[in-house]
């Protein structure tokens, strides 16, 4: 049997889409169909740039820089009480969580369920 393929990688596939435009829109349509693509691009950048600004109003002043996967609820309490600026020596895993719910803004306890995994 014949094998119909096509084997074409890199620039080769811009070419035949453009070719392909050309073919389906003509030379007098094709000069507004980039300028309904250059704007649709500049509008997703912008709503890109909006989203991620929003992201980070919404962070705010936690800078919570996670560096690997943490093992126990000890390393967790210290990895979010060091990111908030608290120190954790001498501490127990309670009055971590404390110090963590009143930096962030929560209740001073949490269901103990939902912390321990």
């Amino acid at each position: 049997m014949l094998n119909f393929a096509l084997n074409i990688i890199g620039n080769d596939w811009i070419m035949i889409a453009l070719a392909a435009l050309v073919l389906l829109l003509g030379t007098k349509r094709l000069p507004d169909a980039t300028k309904k693509l250059a704007r649709v691009m500049a509008q997703y950048d912008k709503t890109k740039n909006m989203v991620h600004d929003e992201i980070q109003k919404a962070k705010g002043e936690f800078n919570l820089n996670i560096s690997g996967p943490v093992m126990s609820e000890r390393q967790k309490l210290e990895t979010l009480a060091k990111s908030l600026g608290v120190n954790t020596e001498g501490k127990t895993d309670d009055d971590l969580r404390n110090l963590v719910n009143s930096k962030i803004g929560g209740s001073a306890k949490l269901d103990q369920d939902t912390t321990k995994q």
